[in-house]
């Protein structure tokens, strides 16, 4: 996940709490980059907590 990538999720989401809103090309947009970004998240978390030993069961 790029420094891009979030600031175009916050883009977007300040975006879509204006009286404006979001265009549905925007929402399928912020859809996909808030996929992307939970997918990185928990692959990130996982790499981080330590798996539990069959010895310690």
């Amino acid at each position: 996940m790029t420094k891009e990538q979030i600031d175009r999720i916050n883009e977007l989401g300040r975006k879509s709490r204006t009286p404006e809103g979001l265009t549905a090309k925007e929402k399928e947009e912020q859809a996909e980059l808030r996929r992307l970004y939970l997918e990185w998240y928990r692959r990130s978390i996982r790499g981080e907590i330590p798996k539990k030993s069959d010895e310690e069961s």
